[in-house]
């Protein structure tokens, strides 16, 4: 070798941690060079270090100029790695001490142990390395073929090891003369040998000289199991019978029947498994309840538990947190609804529905009609889809389960709820425990309108007033039939409800209780009753939060921790609810209700609305990327949301909020020129506005034209909206201004048949819902639905973002492919074009 190798040299290449590295692997004889010839300009070796690393080593001229390893060494280490510094160190100790003359050629695995044979001694003092002699020609140069030979005698796993090189067969544990002489006719691939033979050594055998043998059932599984299969590519496998049988898998998925105790809350789960006695059932749960990854059969078979099947089950096992003592041979029998949360998790083709448990299901979904009597008179007037909603209320009822029914707006929810009510009258007479109904301020009166219409043998009272009225009703609430409060006074008079067991709790559009942390939906989960039922729309608004804190109230346990709630799929939630949610659309269920036709009506800002917008959205812009890039998006949310309502008024008219402003808006000119066109056509319009003052500057343009018109807002009485409604059903005026937030929810306006949106809300379900008040039963004309939007402004994006949100409702109780969700940091970057 031309380029003579020292200490300082080798640190230069490798650097000083991997030279001790090197050095230290070399004096512990890890170094195996091949072919070693002193004039070669390439050299090849392998380091065994927890594994076989090989290393390639060119020298040109007079220097090495290239070194490579198979290690995994960093892409931002620019040394070589300690495997090429024992190489090197190697090569530096035969060019100091040489290779003695005549001294045979090297095998360094021909001994069973692993050291080098001792008839080179002196050598591998000198250069602990596997040398092979490349001038000897009489070697030959044949492929490896390795076997491993598997046999089970008396619970043991025996192994045994041969390397055939051509007709030449090796032992690799066994160490004599003839195996030495053998590896002096052939050239060896030590790098695979030692591949394999610490896979064997890894796998806790036991060696002898004739080969290995393994007495541990554990050990013997993962052997089996996990090193087997990866083996394959590096040996062949001769596995006799016993062995091949001794894991057992199964191949078709194991069958799940469940089932329901008619005689108690109980679900009852029955496992059958293929090959499986029914006896050893109960041992093998047992096994997956213990996190054990295999198990016993009682004829010795070892049945993996790691594959999909089990893992299923086991999840399955876990979520229920189901007990040792709760496991039998024949069943498992878990608590009705610590059962029933679970059986959405599994597969559907691993589930046998029990005779009873099916009838419970199809009961849910076609309700016993003679469980459930309507009377004469509330027969003759509902609909075929209201009297399946009854049955379907009294069958939850019958199974003591709660439910939310969330047909579409103006299905009539109320009136269903008032059939059930004077379907079960005997029983709250009898119990003496009256219906309670919670609704908004502002539809209680409502509640009492509709009771009196439809059902005046009920009496109903309305808890409303001062605390004195309040307190003296209260005192005599059990003397009801029906008790009607609102949510804010059930707050107020909480102390005198917990007191009292209600037949029936109603809570009317329940999306009053959406967020679970509000002290609303608190006091709501206090009061006692037998029976719960949701009344909404709108179930889902903007998140499953918002089902998850219903459900809560109206039948709790049935849905998981939130935490886990936001883990999970939403087809897998959807599975979980729906029987206990009943939703029809109108379009399904009403044959004649006339259609609904949505327009859009674009107007551009006038020249001083235009600077006004540009100004304060360039503001906007500014303060927004601020607070976005320094991450304080949540903190600042409301402040960015105040600058987002702020240019939505100066589109709807810059008056809402800048002082002494003069001029027009571009959309309340438009809007009266669809005023005038419309009344002359001879059709009756709502204007929805969530701006009170905008509703003001509306009248005003109205009234200065001689144009009369109902109004209704938050700070309308309750019994004047039932008032006011009605008289426009009747046909007194054409036009009535209600604001967005008071009036969107529990009236019937079914005289009208226009209905303007004068601006956006960021949540489609709302104008939905003030949009339903004329499309609803007894709506005899198409309806018009009118958005009003300000062309190039956030009123567009707000638009589009709508129908990004339209469908979340159908995705959890009628499931598509929809995403959606609260109004994001990204939606904001959107609605701002940032």
């Amino acid at each position: 070798m031309n380029y003579f190798l020292n200490q300082r040299k080798i640190k230069q290449i490798c650097g000083e941690t991997a030279y001790k590295k090197g050095k230290k692997y070399f004096q512990e004889k890890r170094v195996y060079l091949k072919d070693y010839d002193p004039n070669s300009f390439i050299f090849e070796a392998a380091v065994k270090v927890d594994g076989i690393f090989n290393v390639l080593i060119e020298r040109e001229g007079n220097g090495f100029i290239y070194a490579e390893c198979t290690c995994p060494k960093l892409a931002s280490f620019h040394k070589h790695c300690q495997h090429i510094a024992a190489v090197l160190v190697c090569l530096h100790d035969i060019q100091v001490n040489g290779i003695p003359a005549g001294s045979k050629p090297i095998q360094h695995s021909d001994s069973a142990d692993g050291k080098i044979s001792p008839s080179t001694k002196n050598l591998t003092q000198t250069a602990t390395a596997q040398l092979v002699d490349g001038t000897n020609e009489k070697k030959q140069l044949l492929p490896l073929k390795a076997k491993l030979f598997l046999d089970r005698v008396k619970n043991r796993l025996l192994a045994s090891l041969e390397f055939h090189y051509g007709n030449i067969v090796i032992n690799p544990l066994e160490y004599n003369r003839e195996n030495s002489s053998i590896s002096s006719l052939i050239i060896r691939n030590a790098v695979r040998e030692h591949e394999i033979m610490h896979i064997m050594e890894e796998s806790f055998f036991t060696k002898t000289e004739s080969g290995y043998f393994l007495h541990d059932e554990e050990a013997e599984y993962d052997f089996l199991h996990r090193i087997v299969p990866n083996m394959k590519e590096l040996v062949d496998i001769y596995a006799t019978t016993a062995v091949k049988n001794r894991l057992y898998k199964i191949e078709s998925r194991p069958n799940i029947k469940i089932e329901v105790d008619e005689r108690t809350d109980w679900l009852i789960f029955e496992f059958h498994m293929e090959g499986i006695p029914e006896s050893e059932i109960r041992d093998l749960l047992m096994s997956l309840v213990e996190k054990r990854k295999y198990y016993r059969i009682k004829d010795g078979r070892l049945l993996t538990l790691e594959d999909q099947n089990f893992k299923e089950i086991n999840q399955l096992l876990s979520n229920m947190s189901i007990e040792k003592e709760q496991l039998n041979d024949k069943e498992t029998r878990i608590p009705f609804l610590q059962g029933l949360r679970n059986i959405a998790f599994l597969p559907h083709d691993s589930i046998h529905i029990g005779k009873a448990f099916s009838d419970l299901l199809n009961c849910l979904q076609n309700p016993d009609q003679e469980e459930a009597a309507i009377s004469e008179k509330l027969n003759a007037i509902l609909h075929d889809y209201q009297k399946h909603g009854v049955y379907w209320l009294r069958t939850l009822a019958d199974y003591k389960f709660g439910g939310i029914l969330a047909d579409d707006m103006g299905l009539g929810k109320t009136l269903q709820s008032i059939a059930y009510i004077v379907s079960v009258l005997s029983e709250i007479r009898e119990q003496k425990k009256p219906v309670l109904v919670l609704a908004p301020s502002s539809l209680i009166y409502n509640w009492l309108n509709e009771l009196n219409k439809f059902a005046k043998e009920v009496h109903s009272v309305i808890i409303d007033g001062s605390q004195a009225e309040r307190n003296a009703a209260l005192m005599d609430m059990n003397k009801a039939d029906v008790i009607i409060t609102s949510y804010p006074l059930l707050r107020r008079d909480i102390n005198k409800y917990v007191r009292q067991s209600f037949h029936t709790l109603f809570l009317d559009e329940a999306q009053a209780v959406k967020n679970h942390t509000t002290q609303t939906a608190k006091m709501v989960k206090r009061v006692r009753a037998d029976y719960r039922f949701a009344l909404t729309g709108t179930p889902v608004e903007n998140s499953v939060d918002d089902l998850w804190s219903i459900f809560n109230i109206v039948f709790p346990n049935l849905m998981p921790e939130r935490k886990e709630l936001k883990d999970m799929p939403r087809e897998t939630i959807a599975k979980l609810v729906r029987p206990f949610i009943l939703r029809r659309m109108k379009e399904d269920v009403l044959n004649d209700l006339p259609g609904k036709n949505e327009l859009i009506y674009i107007s551009e800002l006038l020249p001083d609305q235009k600077r006004l917008y540009a100004a304060y959205l360039a503001k906007l812009k500014y303060e927004t990327l601020k607070h976005l890039n320094k991450d304080s998006f949540q903190k600042n949310r409301l402040k960015i949301l105040a600058g987002l309502t702020r240019l939505r008024q100066l589109c709807c008219h810059p008056a809402l909020f800048v002082d002494n402003y003069n001029g027009d808006s571009a959309k309340l000119l438009q809007l009266m020129e669809i005023v005038r066109d419309y009344r002359s056509k001879g059709r009756r319009i709502l204007i929805f506005s969530q701006f009170t003052k905008m509703l003001e500057i509306i009248g005003g343009e109205l009234t200065s034209k001689g144009i009369k018109y109902f109004y209704l807002n938050g700070n309308t009485p309750a019994m004047e909206r039932v008032e006011l409604c009605n008289r426009f059903n009747k046909g007194d005026m054409d036009l009535f201004l209600i604001s967005l937030k008071a009036g969107g929810t529990g009236l019937n306006l079914s005289g009208a048949d226009t209905v303007i949106l004068y601006d956006l809300w960021w949540n489609p379900a709302v104008e939905q819902q003030a949009a339903d008040r004329a499309h609803r039963m007894g709506q005899k004309n198409e309806v018009k639905v009118i958005k009003l939007i300000s062309k190039g402004t956030i009123e567009e994006k707000i638009n589009e973002l709508q129908e990004n949100k339209k469908n979340l409702i159908n995705e959890i109780i009628q499931p598509s492919q929809n995403n959606t969700g609260i109004l994001t940091e990204q939606e904001i970057r959107n609605i701002l074009m940032i």
